[in-house]
């Protein structure tokens, strides 16, 4: 566990450090930075999680998010926002950012931790669970090792939860997938996700794959499949 090196960005220095402290008791390496501004300056790259505060600033927690994941070497890092804010539509826009959790202040610190190792158990057990490198519907190539996905050799920008999605799809095509089912297998159990939530992650992702948002075909009252032809 001690392999785990996590980066707290919040702009409350006594929190940064109660989360230094407790998360450091149960084997993590912990960096802290007061700002977006101070944790951009970072290699963040080498960070295996953020706990990233949404009210931060000139740079919102969301913006920094948004920022990490237009960028190759950061895009894949799990987040987890920890904000005041707990609406409905902030929540929603930060899983659309890619979130991986989302914690409303006040929170229990063992609630804190509970929800640091499950980010980090699921994400690692999707790294290794992984095993076929590459598929393919025709054009549309996705590299599971490099976490890219192409159609005629050019690359299209997907989210983490966007490329997750179109992985579980396209790896088992033809099979049809309940919300409740992609809620398990990409945002856990553990997390709360509204049913839109995943509606509009599939939108988004129909409209970035072009002619191949057709092949991911609605199974009215039973959920989503990849039919390729």
């Amino acid at each position: 566990m001690n392999t785990y090196r996590i980066l707290v960005v919040d702009d409350e220095e006594d929190l940064c450090e109660i989360l230094k402290f407790n998360l450091e008791n149960e084997g993590y390496e912990i960096d802290t930075a007061n700002s977006a501004e101070e944790a951009l300056k970072l290699n963040i790259s080498k960070y295996n999680l953020l706990l990233l505060d949404v009210m931060m600033g000139e740079i919102s927690g969301f913006k920094m998010a948004n920022t990490l994941k237009k960028d190759e070497n950061t895009s894949k890092i799990p987040i987890i926002f920890i904000t005041a804010k707990d609406t409905e539509n902030d929540t929603v826009t930060g899983f659309n950012l890619g979130a991986d959790d989302y914690i409303s202040k006040p929170f229990s610190l063992r609630e804190v931790i509970a929800r640091v190792k499950a980010v980090i158990r699921r994400t690692a057990n999707t790294a290794t669970t992984e095993e076929v490198e590459q598929i393919s519907c025709n054009a549309l190539v996705i590299d599971a090792t490099k976490k890219r996905v192409s159609i005629e050799g050019k690359e299209v920008p997907l989210t983490k939860k966007e490329f997750e999605i179109l992985f579980l799809l396209l790896k088992n095509k033809g099979r049809v997938f309940s919300r409740e089912d992609i809620l398990f297998k990409i945002w856990s159990d553990e997390v709360y996700v509204l049913d839109r939530t995943i509606d509009v992650n599939i939108t988004r992702l129909r409209k970035k794959i072009g002619d191949y948002g057709k092949y991911i075909v609605t199974r009215l009252g039973y959920g989503y499949c990849f039919e390729c032809e």
